[in-house]
């Protein structure tokens, strides 16, 4: 039963995999027994997690690489294809944003975060998907959804929500548009995660020292979520233990979209 989650032999594309939950999908990837190409913006994350995954006995490949950039996914690509010569599991993870009020936002500030929370997670999965097609093996691509995407937040967090929306519904369309090539494309949607990202923001003395116990509110299991969290989900919707599921949105968020925002897991 186990060797339907197995990984072995498997190409793996993993964008944002310089730290947090992509470098932990990454790395769990890997442990599953895929070799992979990890792309990011930051070259010496890139290095860390590549030590990470050879370390696991697994080939590790290296591309510095803005997903919002159409050419740079293009060399991005190439350096798959060359390496190996094909791609089964492409894993769409890097964000972008600034908390700004939308009354406040600028332009530059909207297309910068739909730039790499949106677009990029299309260029990405337009490549992937071309050449699963022409390999005529199929594959999975999934991407890194947020509860931010189903139910608004507020806090600043209008275009990385509405770029998530745009994430949600790419998955569902694509996954439809693909099946008959044997693709499956699934989102997973976590909750609040402790990326370093997150810890900068809740070490931040400028954030409400209440905020923390605020979050819980809304997470029935009473935690903030760990990077590890992610990983067995998506080892199962990259692996065959997936083989029926695709256009599913995979709430990794600790009870929270179950929630009804007038509810309570307290008494």
């Amino acid at each position: 039963m186990l060797e339907m989650f197995c990984l072995g032999e498997k190409v793996a594309l993993v964008t944002g995999a310089a730290s947090g939950l992509s470098q932990a999908i990454a790395v769990g990837f890997a442990a599953a027994g895929a070799d992979l190409v990890v792309a990011d913006i930051n070259a010496e994350g890139l290095q860390d997690t590549a030590a990470k995954i050879r370390a696991l006995g697994q080939r590790a490949e290296i591309a510095v690489c803005d997903i919002s950039d159409a050419a740079a996914v293009e060399e991005f690509y190439k350096r798959a294809d060359d390496a190996y010569g094909r791609v089964d599991i492409l894993l769409n993870g890097p964000f972008a944003f600034n908390r700004v009020k939308p009354e406040e936002m600028t332009l530059a500030d909207w297309n910068a975060a739909i730039g790499v929370c949106l677009t990029g997670f299309f260029l990405c999965a337009q490549a992937a998907g071309r050449r699963m097609i022409q390999g005529g093996t199929g594959g999975s691509i999934i991407s890194i959804g947020s509860i931010a995407g189903a139910l608004a937040l507020g806090r600043g967090n209008f275009v990385y929500s509405v770029a998530k929306a745009g994430v949600h519904q790419m998955t569902r369309e694509l996954a439809v548009e693909w099946a008959q090539h044997g693709i499956r494309v699934n989102a997973l949607l976590p909750a609040q995660m402790r990326t370093p990202s997150v810890k900068r923001w809740l070490d931040d003395p400028a954030t409400d020292p209440g905020l923390v116990a605020h979050l819980l509110k809304g997470i029935p299991m009473n935690r903030i979520g760990e990077p590890e969290d992610i990983v067995g989900p998506a080892i199962f919707l990259a692996s065959d233990a997936s083989a029926f599921v695709t256009g599913t949105l995979l709430a990794v968020d600790g009870g929270n979209l179950a929630l009804n925002a007038g509810g309570s897991h307290t008494w």
